[in-house]
Formats: C-alpha cells, sequence, structure tokens
C-alpha cells in the first residue's frame, strides 16, 4: 500500500462523528428505503497536472473541465498513459492540479487542510484495481481497517463492518483470509471497505480490469445497486466501453491528458465525433459479414437478384422501424445483421439489411435513421 493511500487511513475521525454517535447515510437504520443524500459533485475547472523529475516534465493532463452531479455515474476512459488515474486523484488530494481547481461540493479541495481535508477523504472512498487487501487479515480486519485507525469504538465499528460486508453480498466470509477468495470476492472486500467510513463519493480506479468477463458484470451490478440504493457519487474509471455502457450515464473520453469528448453515454456512443472515440469502440462494433464481404461487389449484376447491400446508423435519436425501412425499397429486405444497443432508454448501433435498389443513394429520412450508406451490391 502506498504512503498517499496509507494516509488515507491514518487520519482521525473529526469529532461529529465520534465512537457511540450514529453514522450518518447508508449504515443508519432505515437506509434501505432509499437515498437521502444531496451532496457529491465534483466539477473540474481548467485542469492541468504536469510531473517533475530529473528526466524532465511530463503533462498528463491539460485544460481538462468536467461537472460530475451528484448521485451520478459517470465515466472517465481512454488509452493507457491518457490521464485518467491522474484526474481521479484529485478528487480526494492524492495528486494536486498543477493548475486549475477540483471542487466537492463548491469547495477547492487544494485549499483545505488539517481537519477539512480530513473531513473530505472521509467522504470519498476509494476502490483499486488490485484491491489493496492485507493477506494476514481476515475479511472482517481488512474492512474495519479505517475505522481502527480512527479510533471508532469496537462495538461502532463492528457494526458498520457487518453492515457494509451485507451490502456487498460477503456477510458469511467474515473470518476468511484473502487467498481463500475469488478475484470477485476480493473486490467486494476492496469495496465494502471504502464504503464503511459512510463516503458521498466513491472513486473506482480500473476496478474491473483484473476480473473476468462474468465476474466484471457481477462487480458492475455490486456498484449500480450501491449507487441506487444509497445515492452515492460514482466516478469510475476504465479502458473498456463495455464498462462504461454498462453502467454509467455520463462520460469523458480523455486522448494524451486532454478532454476530447464528454457528454451522455447513448450520446457518445451513438456518434462518436474523435478518432480515440471511435478507437475505443471498435472492439463494441461488428464489421461486414465475411460471407458478405467475399461476395460483395461495387455494382449490381445485372440481373433481378441483385441487390444493394445498406448499412443504416442510429445514434439514438430514434427507434428503428423495420416496416418504414423496408418500404424504401423496391423488394423485400433482409436482414444480414444487427449491432443494436439500447443505452439509457434509447437504441443506437448499426443495421445491415439487403435489397433491391435500382439507385445507389437513398433519400434522406432522418425521421427514420441518422444515417444511411450503401456498402455495395450482392
Amino acid at each position: 500500500m502506498s504512503d498517499a493511500v496509507a494516509g488515507l487511513y491514518r487520519e482521525r475521525l473529526p469529532s461529529d462523528t465520534a465512537p457511540g454517535l450514529a453514522p450518518v447515510g447508508w449504515a443508519r437504520a432505515g437506509a434501505a428505503n432509499g437515498p437521502t443524500r444531496r451532496s457529491g459533485t465534483v466539477r473540474f475547472e481548467g485542469i492541468g497536472k504536469t510531473y517533475r523529475s530529473k528526466a524532465g516534465e511530463v503533462r498528463a493532463l491539460e485544460a481538462v473541465d468536467a461537472e460530475v452531479e451528484a448521485g451520478s455515474i459517470f465515466g472517465i476512459i481512454g488509452r493507457s498513459g491518457a490521464g485518467k488515474s491522474s484526474l481521479i486523484r484529485l478528487v480526494n488530494r492524492l495528486e494536486t492540479p498543477t493548475v486549475g481547481r477540483v471542487l466537492v461540493d463548491g469547495q477547492d479541495v487544494a485549499a483545505l487542510d488539517g481537519e477539512a481535508l480530513i473531513g473530505l477523504r472521509r467522504r470519498v472512498g476509494m476502490v483499486f484495481q488490485h484491491f489493496n487487501l492485507l493477506q494476514a487479515k481476515t475479511v472482517r480486519e481488512n474492512v474495519a481497517l479505517p475505522l481502527l485507525v480512527a479510533g471508532v469504538a469496537r462495538a461502532e465499528r463492528e457494526r458498520r463492518v457487518d453492515a457494509a460486508l451485507a451490502l456487498v453480498g460477503l456477510d458469511e466470509k467474515h473470518d476468511s483470509y484473502p487467498a481463500r477468495l475469488s478475484g470477485g470476492q476480493k473486490q467486494r472486500v476492496g469495496i465494502a471497505r471504502a464504503l464503511v467510513n459512510d463516503p458521498e463519493i466513491l472513486l473506482c480506479d480500473e476496478a474491473t480490469s483484473a476480473l473476468d468477463p462474468e465476474t466484471t458484470l457481477s462487480i458492475l451490478g455490486l456498484l449500480r445497486d450501491i449507487n441506487r440504493r444509497l445515492g452515492l457519487t460514482i466516478l469510475l474509471i476504465t479502458h473498456e466501453m463495455s464498462v462504461i455502457r454498462e453502467i454509467c450515464t455520463k462520460v469523458l473520453v480523455l486522448d494524451r491528458g486532454r478532454t476530447v469528448e464528454t457528454g451522455p453515454v447513448w450520446q457518445v456512443f451513438g456518434n462518436p465525433r474523435h478518432e480515440a472515440t471511435r478507437a475505443l469502440l471498435k472492439p463494441l462494433t461488428r464489421g461486414l459479414p465475411e460471407d458478405i464481404a467475399e461476395r460483395l461487389g461495387s455494382r449490381p449484376a445485372g440481373n433481378s437478384a441483385s441487390e444493394a447491400v445498406v448499412e443504416f446508423f442510429f445514434a439514438g435519436e430514434r427507434e428503428p422501424d423495420i416496416a418504414a425501412l423496408a418500404a424504401l425499397f423496391d423488394g423485400p429486405m433482409r436482414v444480414l445483421s444487427a449491432s443494436l444497443d439500447r443505452i439509457d432508454g434509447r437504441t443506437q448501433g448499426r443495421l445491415l439489411v439487403a435489397a433491391p435498389l435500382p439507385a445507389a443513394v437513398l433519400p434522406e429520412r432522418p425521421e427514420l435513421f441518422s444515417q444511411a450508406k450503401v456498402l455495395g451490391y450482392v
């Protein structure tokens, strides 16, 4: 565990949450009835971060602006070295910006010190890629560590740990050691430890990157459930667009330390405007089926059986209407393949069809599709 991360656990709780007093938030009885939080906003203003060493300067972030609403799940994505971890570590001041400001609920994080900084770090939990569990400690002892170091009384500490482990589905693993847990279970322990101090904001630093696909979906489902039940703000960084699609409502795309795209997930997925975004989306995009590609020609074959292969794009503004699309052609339309997703209640993706089409260009019909392209003929 790094000195910076260990520092999060070495600080004592402020006097308003002294041992014996009822904690706020999810640990309070009745919290399961729904979230009651109003705080947890994060704002990045003109953020720049430069690392200096004997080898020279490395500019990790430049002119980054973003606003994260309270209670939202906000994704930050980019390729390796894009500046994702540098950005998220500014929120709990594990790093400080070279220029610009990070505001948490309107407070400039860089201006906080002493008790105020301790208070901020209590409000911001963090989940790590490689779990950061102490191998010689049981599950219960790992989760209790922040409270133990903070001096919380034993009875209160045990109550909070029990509540956190029940929340993440590990209430039967109290006395197990990390070596006896699966990767998904280890990450659940990490999430419970991040929640035990009752944070308003949860930072997830590549929290699923070390997990298999099935376990990844399970952890993302848990984070979504925690967000809905407790009203926490979640900032999640990843290099996988599938993770963003699964859980986030808004996304910020970083490339070489700069913001290249930001907005609702359905919008960014449906109409990516930057090359970096398109590259990140490529693994989720199906290409032309191989058997169709082998037969595809640039011109009609000159017989009645020749069909145009047409690709329809949907960016989320409208629902695909198969009957209306079929009516655009001079004969029956066949669906060859589809890569459609429903994100935040909006359908986006691609539909590949074959049908008789005398003209090489389809009419503009913005009420039916975002874009259409004739790829060739079969």
